[in-house]
């Protein structure tokens, strides 16, 4: 520790074992409200909750499906605009109980947004969406004739 004879005070930031902790402590901060975390202030492209999602291709379509619990149809916008899907949506917290005092909210609510580049074999024309039980299933059909061409390659000796 600092000699108190110097007259100075220890610092904060020196290396001690708090300061490592402080330095982690941080990186979690700033991943969760800022630089690149959850919580991102002006940036348009992932709000505070990011539903998970699976995206499935074969021969004919390619599907994506969102998890949204919570969420009413109501509140979901799925939209296509220059190649690119987007998929919009709120849980909004309601408090049914002006009694009710929450010690702890582990749930998430908030805006989402999420968005992905079609490859050109879509048809954008034809996407279709539906919603049941808290799932989105958006289904995006293929051109015809997109399918990929399989040929064999020749191996050189």
């Amino acid at each position: 520790m600092n000699d108190k004879s110097s007259g100075s005070l220890p610092s904060l930031w020196s290396d001690n074992p708090f300061a490592e902790f402080r330095k982690e402590m941080d990186k979690v901060f700033d991943g969760f409200f800022g630089r690149g975390g959850l919580l991102k202030g002006g940036d348009k492209t992932e709000g505070f909750m990011a539903p998970s999602i699976d995206v499935a291709e074969n021969d004919t379509a390619i599907t994506l499906t969102a998890e949204l619990p919570g969420i009413s149809e109501s509140d979901v916008d799925v939209s296509i605009q220059n190649g690119v899907l987007t998929l919009k949506g709120e849980k909004k917290f309601e408090k049914k109980d002006e009694k009710d005092n929450y010690r702890l909210v582990e749930r998430r609510y908030g805006s989402f947004q999420r968005s992905m580049s079609l490859p050109a074999s879509v048809d954008e024309a034809a996407v279709s969406a539906k919603f049941d039980k808290g799932v989105l299933t958006v289904t995006m059909p293929k051109k015809p004739g997109s399918a990929p061409k399989e040929r064999k390659i020749a191996i050189e000796k």
